[in-house]
């Protein structure tokens, strides 16, 4: 299978285990570019368990690395899944001069009761962003949105 990622996602990591352990488990794998623990090893904080991130060189590691899932490490069956890397985009300075601020999350639901009904009815929980549907709703629900 072809991966566009390098990075790999390892969870229920043993709050035991050290980069350096993790490091060495991977490194057999592949080339590794970078490797993140958290939380880190010298966190104070008490964990029950761990999450690991590891970027390979080669996008090829990925799919050799989610063989290790359910394998016991120190004392917790790991699971290895891909992880999407993030681009950082640039924004255009004309887009940026064009867009105002983001919605908030007020009005973000309108609520309404079912008024056909004698007795009473829940509460239906509508988005708002979504109006163009409510009247699609209100028909098919037979309530006045």
């Amino acid at each position: 299978m072809n991966y566009t990622t390098k990075v790999v996602q390892v969870t229920n990591v043993s709050p035991s285990a050290t980069s350096e352990q993790m490091r060495t488990l991977f490194g057999f794998l592949g080339t590794i570019d970078e490797l993140k623990l958290f939380p880190p090893d010298d966190s104070p904080m008490p964990v029950t368990s761990r999450v690991c991130f590891v970027k390979f060189q080669e996008p090829e590691s990925v799919g050799v690395s989610q063989h290790l899932t359910n394998t016991v490490f120190v004392d917790r069956a790991l699971i290895v899944v891909p992880f999407a890397e993030v681009k950082k985009a640039k924004a255009a300075p004309s887009l940026m001069a064009e867009s105002g601020p983001l919605p908030t999350h007020r009005g973000l639901y309108t609520f309404a009761k079912a008024s056909r009904h004698s007795h009473p009815s829940p509460l239906l929980f509508v988005p708002s962003t979504f109006s163009h549907f409510s009247s699609k709703l209100s028909f098919l629900l037979g309530a006045r949105i």
